[in-house]
């Protein structure tokens, strides 16, 4: 006779493969595929091998950066008038911002003019009032020291100087580049300002505080190509004609 221990056993073990089948099933041919990855499939597409059929479903998936696909559209190239408000189109300076483009894809000549001529009155300003700190986020290292030195003798001599823009009545673009990795854009111009220079005594020595005078002024901005600062700085003045 078996032991009741032996029977507790027999059941359980009958109980534990009941359960797989009802978890797990049986094969019986019938079964579904398992589904397929539509990005990564056997064999090679177009020409390729499956279980030793060749196949030819022609579904290629295109990754990002690959060639283009023979008989596929190529992008439109730029449009050659979208500086005509500034540069004749094939003109030297045309020329120059479309290489500028080229590099920063993201470049907007008007967006750029705009920031130029807030630049342009803020630089003057902060000239006249001696405002370093601003003068140093917006020029170029060997600018900043020359208007820095200016400033200085300025102050030596105890003399004040007075500027206010009253309007920038043309800006237009003489020069662009891209020279040595540098992104450079030359603008000419031409605003109305009041100027006066007093001396230690208060005394007017330079300039009209009253009477505006025109002025024509070449400055150069510039930005390393490639840089992920979008800002600009000014690297050269010159009195324009």
């Amino acid at each position: 006779m078996q032991d009741a221990s032996t029977i507790i056993f027999a059941i359980l073990a009958l109980f534990v493969l009941w359960k797989l089948r009802s978890v797990l099933g049986t094969r019986n041919g019938a079964e579904k595929p398992p589904a397929q990855n539509s990005l990564f499939r056997s064999g090679q597409a177009n020409g390729g091998q499956v279980d030793g059929q060749v196949t030819n479903d022609n579904k290629v998936v295109t990754l990002p950066g690959a060639a283009p696909r023979p008989g596929a559209v190529p992008p439109p190239l730029p449009d050659p008038e979208r500086w005509k408000a500034y540069a004749e189109p094939g003109s030297r300076v045309a020329n120059g911002l479309d290489a500028i483009a080229a590099i920063d894809p993201g470049f907007n000549l008007d967006q750029f003019i705009t920031g130029a001529k807030t630049a342009y009155e803020m630089i003057v300003t902060a000239f006249a009032t001696g405002d370093r700190e601003l003068l140093g986020r917006l020029l170029d290292k060997d600018v900043y020291e020359s208007f820095a030195s200016a400033v200085d003798a300025r102050a030596s001599r105890g003399e004040s100087l007075m500027t206010k823009v009253v309007s920038i009545d043309k800006t237009g673009v003489f020069d662009a580049a891209v020279r040595e990795g540098t992104l450079q854009i030359t603008l000419r111009f031409v605003a109305s300002l009041v100027t006066a220079t007093h001396d230690k005594d208060g005394k007017l020595i330079d300039g009209d505080p009253e009477k505006p005078v025109n002025m024509v002024d070449l400055w150069t901005f510039a930005r390393p190509a490639g840089s992920r600062d979008p800002n600009w700085k000014l690297v050269a003045t010159q009195t324009g004609h």
